[in-house]
């Protein structure tokens, strides 16, 4: 027994001997515990966190992926991720054994997801329910891979939500032509909207442009960082994914808004945000916008699909777009399939073509046998 009375404070503390990575003896000692039995129960839990033992409940477990996998994300990707653990898995499984959860558990928070509903009363969208099993799914693959859990219990419960097309909204170009005169008193909405509409980049990587990520010689975008604004501090990070990284050609029209909009800013050095505005006065500016033209409302992401969907209308393959906007070409193919021209009837027609061909060439006669 390693738990002790602190008798000058009247409070208990706890004393742990453990072997660290290196193999080096090392003392942990808590301090503060009211009781006895808490003091007990943290010594255990430090035990259990120590020797990797899934005996320990979710909620220990989770500190244990947060060391091994915060050190390996982006701050910002870890901070996404902290928030859909702590806000909608510990409050269900922080208490349960981890080796002692079932699919059946599984399936029943499975339920209270779709039982529950958001702040303002709608539903959680099917892709956000995707996003969140998939937090949960990444625990329990990671206590699999590296510490002897024998299965993941949520890829046996099966999918809780699904990319669903009809979520997807997106504006034609002439709703959106509709919507841009609304901004023309504001430079700085105006030319943030033609950017995300005209190129299809992300609010972040909008947020991180420089003058010196500009060349008006080939009109491109050099796309090498994305800008968030994470528990008050400014964070400058690298886009998305590997494939985000890219140049994008602006069509000539905006280039031409772009220099004049840049020659109109005073003092900007070639290192300065272009945009030093927040995503809740964009936000703003979109109910403003669409109120004021009669355009629905969507999100600002949503300019991004809108910027695909008119790509994928103009007849450009799902490469050359993924090229552009910095996606997998098969996410592209996935997620907007319901937007290319389907090509079944093409392919059946070629087909009976070659098919007659086929029994053209050949003999018209058919003998009997005797």
């Amino acid at each position: 027994m390693a738990v002790y009375k602190d008798k000058s404070r009247g409070t208990w503390y706890a004393s742990v001997l453990y072997v660290d990575w290196t193999g080096k003896r090392c003392r942990k000692l808590k301090r503060g515990f009211a009781t006895k039995k808490e003091a007990q129960e943290w010594e255990m839990h430090f035990k259990l966190q120590k020797a990797s033992s899934l005996d320990m409940t979710f909620g220990d477990f989770y500190k244990i992926y947060e060391q091994d996998v915060k050190p390996k994300v982006r701050y910002n990707t870890w901070c996404s991720k902290q928030h859909i653990i702590e806000t909608k898995l510990l409050p269900y499984f922080k208490d349960l054994v981890m080796r002692d959860i079932t699919p059946r558990d599984i399936i029943q928070w499975q339920n209270s997801m779709r039982e529950g509903s958001k702040k303002n009363g709608g539903e959680y969208a099917g892709t956000y329910l995707k996003t969140v099993q998939a937090q949960l799914s990444c625990i329990f693959n990671h206590a699999v891979r590296f510490y002897q859990l024998p299965n993941n219990p949520v890829r046996i419960a099966g999918a809780l939500g699904q990319y669903d097309s009809d979520e997807m909204k997106f504006w034609t170009k002439e709703e959106y032509m509709k919507f841009i005169p609304t901004m023309t008193n504001k430079t700085y909405s105006y030319m943030a909207f033609e950017l995300l509409y005209w190129c299809g980049i992300r609010l972040g990587e909008l947020r991180a442009l420089t003058p010196s990520d500009i060349d008006f010689e080939t009109n491109t975008l050099s796309i090498t960082k994305s800008y968030q604004r994470i528990q008050g501090q400014d964070v400058i990070t690298k886009p998305k994914t590997k494939k985000s990284i890219r140049k994008v050609v602006m069509p000539d029209t905006v280039a031409k808004e772009m220099r004049d909009f840049l020659d109109s800013i005073y003092g900007l050095e070639q290192e300065d945000r272009i945009f030093p505005i927040s995503k809740s006065y964009l936000h703003h500016e979109m109910d403003r916008g669409a109120k004021e033209s009669g355009v629905k409302r969507i999100r600002i992401h949503d300019l991004r699909h809108s910027h695909i969907s008119l790509l994928i209308e103009m007849g450009f393959s799902a490469v050359a777009i993924a090229d552009r906007v910095g996606h997998e070409s098969i996410d592209i193919t996935y997620r907007y399939a319901h937007l290319f021209p389907s090509t079944q009837n093409e392919m059946a027609d070629r087909l009976s073509d070659l098919r007659s061909d086929d029994a053209e060439g050949g003999d018209s006669d058919v003998s009997e046998k005797p």
